[in-house]
């Protein structure tokens, strides 16, 4: 349908493209209709009121624009995420610096897991004697 507008270069009312659609473009005469509030939709042909008629048109300047103007929008997310991307690699990198691996921070981190585990013992302990603890008994006796 798009060939339509950009080889005619014309501005069209809905019945002229209805007459049209079917025979140059073998769209079908029910479906002309749709096929166009579709492409106004996607603001892919303009549309306009006067007076009691709704005329039709799409120029290849226009798809034109629109494709560069989409382009340099996409170049532009495109940027935006290399930037980011620098920005968190040099994160990375940076939170890296001092987590090399030695055995001076494997024996660390073993002590850590051990005093952990210590630690969750000693909870576990600290709950079998908390009903003798004198404040939980005044609680209780309250």
């Amino acid at each position: 349908m798009m060939e339509i507008f950009f080889e005619t270069k014309d501005v069209f009312q809905l019945k002229d493209i209805e007459k049209i659609a079917p025979k140059s473009k073998g769209i079908t005469p029910m479906s002309v209709k749709d096929v166009l509030q579709s492409l106004v939709d996607d603001n892919m042909v303009d549309t306009e009121r006067v007076g009691t008629s709704n005329y039709y048109w799409a120029f290849p300047s226009k798809a034109l624009h629109a494709r560069k103007h989409r382009l340099e929008e996409l170049e532009k997310q495109h940027e935006e995420g290399n930037q980011r991307k620098k920005a968190l690699q040099q994160a990375v990198d940076k939170a890296k610096v001092g987590r090399e691996v030695n055995d001076e921070r494997e024996d660390l981190l073993k002590e850590l897991a051990a005093l952990k585990n210590q630690r969750d013992h000693l909870k576990i302990e600290l709950e079998k004697y908390k009903e003798c603890d004198p404040e939980v008994v005044e609680e209780i006796r309250e």
